[in-house]
């Protein structure tokens, strides 16, 4: 081998050149040749894996394989053996350059770090892609766990590569480090509360991929596209998409839907404002109109009943309405709505459904909606949702009720023609 590594050099010196021009171009051939070697081979054997792996992804009958080549784990690979040779001639082709060998050596051994942090790389997001296939990880933040893995290994590599370069023992070089580790910890800080909220997130199963979240504080309403180290994306539904640091989620509040989702209803919670001045006593001839509404028929009949004959027991003076007891159009008109809602067959019956009066405000008396739609898809919610207060206003005018509003320029303009 001595002689083959000299054979360029020898040639040139019987041939009357200079021994040091000689062991320059000696030097010069043989990298040329080990550089077309080299690249020769990695071609081949990267073509060669590629094969193998495209075979047998075609064989396979799960998508893992395909995943493989999509992520150039072969092609990754496939460096490894040129690389091992580079690193086994390398010394020969600067034999006479001691200097210049050990420079070659520590780059050819600083890649040989980087080839396999690729390698790590390339291999990781291949278990997570696909694990991101299997119905039960589909809401697991992988991306979090892959990225903490990847910052430890750039750590060691980056460690690695320079006791390296600096030639000094690893667990020494990695001893010397604790005395930045305030330095690096400030660096890193972001990273170590993302890490940290991601563990917390996971473990209480506070976000998945899929949830519907509502953010305030950073303008995010809509479902979780991706939960990684650093960042939680979300989609709103104009389809924009606001990025939260993921320490935001265990240190600030914020709304997850998922109950509601897999809930068997969706609330609707909405007040009509009535007009206080409209609330009256009815008389005889207004229960006798409203027994022609057929869901309150027998419930105002009844009623009607029962108050005549606590009235007439107790001998009560029914020339003032006060005196007594007496139907109200508001009571009745929430008895309707509580009957209309437990007869609307877009409302869930096993779960609450309630109509209540609220405190009076300035803007009228609130009667309240609460009850849960069986559809829980947001579209057909709201259709739901308009389509039963379409009818309840419609329906205010038969209970001589008014939905408060505020006046406009038409109610100034009716006041002035009077």
């Amino acid at each position: 081998m001595n002689n083959l590594k000299h054979l360029i050099y020898d040639y040139l010196v019987s041939h009357g050149t200079s021994v040091n021009t000689a062991k320059y171009l000696n030097m010069l051939a043989l990298l040329f040749i080990l550089i077309i070697v080299v690249s020769i081979i990695d071609f081949v054997i990267r073509k060669l894996v590629k094969l193998a792996f495209t075979k047998l992804a075609v064989r396979s009958k799960t998508n893992f394989d395909d995943l493989l080549i999509t992520n150039k784990v072969p092609r990754n690979v496939a460096h490894i053996i040129p690389l091992l040779i580079a690193l086994e001639f390398t010394p020969k082709v600067f034999a006479d350059f001691p200097d210049s060998d050990i420079i070659i050596e520590k780059v050819l051994q600083v890649f040989a770090i980087i080839l396999t942090l690729w390698i790590v790389r390339s291999l990781l997001n291949t278990f997570k892609d696909y694990l991101k296939t299997l119905p039960s990880f589909n809401d697991k933040p992988i991306d979090s766990y892959i990225q903490v893995f990847m910052i430890f290994a750039w750590l060691a590599g980056f460690m690695s590569a320079l006791a390296i370069i600096t030639s000094t023992p690893f667990i020494k070089f990695a001893t010397g480090l604790g005395a930045i580790s305030a330095v690096i910890i400030l660096v890193f800080k972001d990273t170590i509360l993302g890490f940290v909220a991601s563990i917390q997130v996971s473990i209480n199963d506070m976000v998945r991929i899929g949830d519907w979240i509502t953010f305030e504080k950073y303008g995010a309403d809509g479902d979780v596209i991706e939960i990684n180290l650093a960042t939680v994306k979300v989609q709103n539904f104009d389809k924009t998409i606001t990025t939260i640091p993921t320490y935001a989620l265990i240190s600030d509040s914020f709304k997850n839907w998922r109950g509601m989702t897999s809930s068997d209803g969706r609330r609707i919670k909405r007040a009509l404002y009535i007009k206080q001045e409209c609330v009256k006593y009815l008389s005889d001839d207004d229960v006798e109109k409203l027994k022609n509404i057929q869901l309150i028929s027998s419930y105002v009949d009844t009623r009607q009943n029962d108050i005549k004959s606590y009235n007439t027991q107790h001998n009560i003076n029914k020339e003032l309405p006060i005196n007594g007891r007496n139907l109200t159009n508001i009571g009745v008109f929430r008895k309707y709505i509580d009957v209309y809602l437990k007869n609307h067959s877009a409302i869930n019956k096993d779960m609450m459904i309630m109509a209540r009066q609220l405190a009076p405000t300035t803007q009228g008396i609130p009667m309240e909606i609460y009850a849960f739609s069986s559809d829980k898809r947001w579209e057909n919610y709201e259709y739901i949702m308009s389509d039963i207060f379409d009818h309840l206003i419609a329906a205010l005018p038969y209970f001589e009720l008014e939905i408060f509003e505020l006046p406009s320029s038409s109610s100034f303009k009716s006041v002035i023609s009077q």
